[in-house]
């Protein structure tokens, strides 16, 4: 209980703190934007490269963890689509958004928040891992799909966009950066620490406000069954599969068995939108499906903590 308390509910007090901001427009219209990009360009990309440039480049590299998360992931998302094609009869590109929904996790705004209010930044390397496959993996696959369905003859210059896109993404290229220092033994200087500890430290509490801004306005009502099913992925199947593919390949890595889960039990990130939005594909039910995800998530990760204290980790 005191995981729950101490860790669960502040961090979903700041997402409340700033979806209710958001509501009463108390810093206009624009701040969402300007506080995502805040985050997206400075405070996170400079958390993750410390946090990669000051690591054991062997805990990055780990073959197992990686494989686990993965496996989850195919795991979910083949369930996804196949529930999206049976059920709701919809095209492949929208079974693959739908698919995505249930294991794209806000693992940059939320996942890094999280885990160092609970366990500090000596457990972000992995976190950081799962980021990384979010932004350059999951993203481009998804982003292929829509593209093979097009018929305007535009899809090999959309996709040569988007891996550029992916590949200069500050949340992508900051923590390979990092990696590399350490790969070199490069030492890093005392100021330019000081200076990213500082502006680092912003990352956690402004993307969770900046989810609370992203909130607000999204539809509540559309594609129910639809929104329902891609929920139950994301906050059950999601975290289930990764239990059961950590407890097979992780049993002897207690911190990477947890964290493998925790990042499959998170919400869908909000990035989504963005993608769909922009392809016009899935919106409306993409956006709600955040919101249910995001809101629900209270409950399934409080649940989750308390069965990782009651099974004897120390949170």
């Amino acid at each position: 209980m005191n995981s729950i308390v101490n860790v669960v509910l502040p961090v979903f007090g700041l997402i409340l703190t700033g979806y209710l901001a958001g509501w009463r427009n108390l810093l206009g219209r624009a701040s969402s934007e300007a506080l995502n990009g805040f985050v997206f360009y400075f405070a996170l990309p400079v958390l993750l490269f410390l946090a990669m440039a000051r690591i054991d480049t062997a805990t990055v590299l780990n073959g197992p963890y990686i494989a686990a998360y993965l496996l989850g992931q195919v795991a979910t998302m083949t369930i996804g689509i196949a529930v999206a094609r049976t059920l709701f009869r919809v095209s492949f590109a929208e079974a693959a958004t739908h698919g995505t929904v249930g294991i794209y996790g806000n693992v940059g705004y939320m996942g890094i928040p999280l885990v160092l209010t609970a366990f500090g930044e000596s457990w972000l390397p992995p976190v950081v891992i799962a980021t990384i496959i979010n932004a350059a993996l999951n993203i481009a696959i998804l982003t292929a799909v829509i593209e093979s369905g097009r018929q305007d003859g535009s899809g090999a210059k959309a996709l040569r966009k988007v891996a550029v896109s992916v590949a200069s993404s500050p949340i992508l290229v900051a923590p390979v950066l990092g990696f590399l220092w350490a790969l070199a033994g490069l030492s890093l200087p005392a100021p330019l620490v000081t200076y990213g500890t500082i502006l680092g430290a912003a990352a956690g509490p402004c993307a969770l406000f900046s989810i609370g801004l992203s909130l607000v306005g999204l539809p509540l009502s559309e594609g129910r069954a639809e929104v329902a099913s891609m929920t139950f992925l994301k906050l059950l199947v999601h975290p289930v599969a990764a239990w059961a593919f950590a407890a097979w390949l992780l049993a002897d890595q207690p911190q990477l068995f947890v964290i493998c889960i925790l990042m499959a039990a998170l919400p869908t990130g909000a990035n989504l939108f963005v993608l769909v939005q922009r392809y016009k594909i899935y919106v409306a039910r993409t956006s709600t499906g955040i919101l249910a995800t995001t809101t629900l998530s209270l409950l399934t990760l409080s649940g989750l903590f308390y069965l990782f204290a009651s099974s004897g980790l120390h949170l």
